[in-house]
């Protein structure tokens, strides 16, 4: 009876966690979509020059966001899962309010000597002193509301809700900014006004992610908490901050290194092929938000063996669901390139190499959350130092000799590197580990998907080209896999799915 009772929790689970994937795929989609409109927008009236100035400074706000959150908002998503899942609702609130104070008055302490510094700013990233006036102090105003917008819709995930980060994070903002900064344009189609609609967007965004959290919590006590809670929370967020930064940073290092060796035309190219191998991770990415308060809530209440098994269906779910992008890629990987310009196919060894560091990163799952979420943000904020240092050494040694496969190189490794030292922490610390046998049965899709491709590819160039043969391998994959991937518990789960 427990067994039974444990495998229909798992299975409402799991299903739990693919809705808010879907979720927040959705919302990715729409983020980039709207993202890509503003750009096309702020281009067209504001040239070149403007485009270039808008981009690097609310580029470098948002970057820099993740520092002055202070780690509250993972601290926040793992102390709300863990209290509402041994349902202990009398201090969520207080801990919250209290962790919002800190990131507030960490992003208030960087505005201020942003603004103070301004010039200093402009100058390291050599950003036209006419062109840039006043923008990146409209960029700086922008990093409390950053802060404060992922606190609380982080208390929201911590109840396993994702519909508050898709309506107020991934739709609500990127869509305010474009109609905010067209509004702003009517009086000033100017750098500042647009970056200072991107910064009023926040405001709003905050102000909802409040509401959103307030509509849920509302009805809880309000009690204060104690020196000791407050600790414990300043002692799991503290390494988070820096780690949070370096997260971040690492997927750019090893190109701000590349600049120095190789031409602006290269610089672009190798842009283009780290944009285009980052798409293979976007199901992990939203895998990782929906599973992270489920490892705190699991962890946290000593059901390691319910976590292990979601750890290895999450993880082999994520790889199954990437695969055909990965193999789109890895067949057609100069046609894929093309799409972002006639001059952007030289890329494709580039591509090939850096997909391969990313195929380690998809293969390990969410070990790196499962670190954050089991409390070892020490461990998690090592790693991300070890891999930075390497990322740098690297790039160093390989970019002057290889130029942007070297670069590649160096991404690749770091990216492997760091994701298989993760994992082996994840089975030393927490004592789970993503892989069992129904990996194999992911081998006959993935080969009748690269041989449609490989069947297809040859016929047709450039955008076309590529959308035709993702469609071919992608139909050749699902009937595969229907047929023979999935393991008997799923079909029976679809075979219910199906008499519904």
């Amino acid at each position: 009876m427990g067994v039974e009772v444990s495998a229909r929790r798992g299975s409402s689970d799991l299903l739990k966690i693919l809705s808010g994937t879907s979720q927040n795929v959705l919302g990715i989609g729409i983020a980039a979509a709207a993202t890509l409109a503003a750009q096309v927008l702020i281009s067209r009236t504001l040239g070149t020059s403007g485009f270039g100035v808008v981009t690097v400074v609310t580029q470098a706000a948002f970057v820099a966001s993740f520092a002055t959150r202070a780690g509250m908002d993972m601290a926040v998503l793992r102390t709300v899962a863990v209290d509402a899942g041994r349902e202990s609702y009398d201090r969520i609130r207080g801990r919250v309010a209290r962790a919002a104070q800190v990131a507030f008055v960490a992003s208030v302490v960087v505005v201020l000597a942003a603004i103070a510094g301004a010039d200093e700013i402009r100058r390291v990233f050599s950003l036209d002193p006419q062109g840039s006036r006043y923008s990146v102090e409209a960029a700086a105003v922008a990093l409390p509301f950053v802060a404060l917008t992922n606190v609380w819709l982080a208390a929201t995930r911590g109840l396993k809700m994702m519909r508050y980060t898709l309506y107020v994070f991934w739709a609500g903002q990127p869509l305010l900014w474009i109609a905010l900064m067209v509004f702003a344009w009517r009086a000033s189609p100017s750098e500042w006004a647009t970056v200072a609609a991107y910064s009023a967007s926040w405001a709003a965004a905050a102000a909802a992610a409040w509401w959103c959290w307030r509509r849920e919590s509302r009805t809880w006590p309000a009690e204060a908490p104690d020196a000791g809670e407050m600790k414990a929370l300043f002692r799991y967020a503290g390494p988070r901050a820096p780690a949070a930064l370096f997260s971040q940073l690492l997927f750019w290092t090893d190109l701000f290194v590349l600049t120095r060796y190789v031409s602006d035309a290269d610089v672009g190219v190798y842009s283009a092929a780290l944009r285009a191998g980052q798409v293979v991770v976007l199901f992990l990415t939203s895998v990782n938000l929906m599973f992270s308060p489920y490892v705190a809530d699991l962890h946290n209440r000593g059901e390691i063996r319910r976590l292990d098994t979601l750890f290895k269906s999450l993880t082999r779910w994520t790889l199954a669901a990437t695969l055909p992008a990965f193999l789109l890629i890895a067949v057609a990987p100069e046609d894929v390139l093309r799409i972002f310009g006639s001059g952007f196919g030289g890329g494709g060894a580039a591509l090939l190499i850096l997909l391969a560091g990313q195929l380690v990163n998809i293969a390990t799952g969410s070990a790196g959350f499962v670190l954050i979420m089991a409390g070892r943000t020490g461990w998690d904020l090592a790693v991300y130092l070890g891999a930075l240092t390497l990322d740098l050494a690297l790039a160093f040694a390989l970019c002057p000799r290889y130029g942007i496969e070297g670069a590649a190189m160096a991404n690749a490794v770091t990216f492997a590197t760091a994701n298989t030292v993760r994992l082996a922490l994840v089975k030393r610390l927490v004592g789970i580990q993503p892989y069992d046998r129904s990996y194999l049965r992911l081998i006959a899709p993935a080969a009748a998907a690269a041989a449609a491709m490989l069947a297809v590819q040859p016929a047709g160039r450039g955008t076309l080209g590529v959308v035709l043969t993702g469609l071919t391998g992608l139909g050749a994959y699902t009937v595969v896999y229907l047929l023979a991937g999935l393991t008997p518990p799923e079909r029976a789960a679809a075979r219910r799915l199906l008499r519904r």
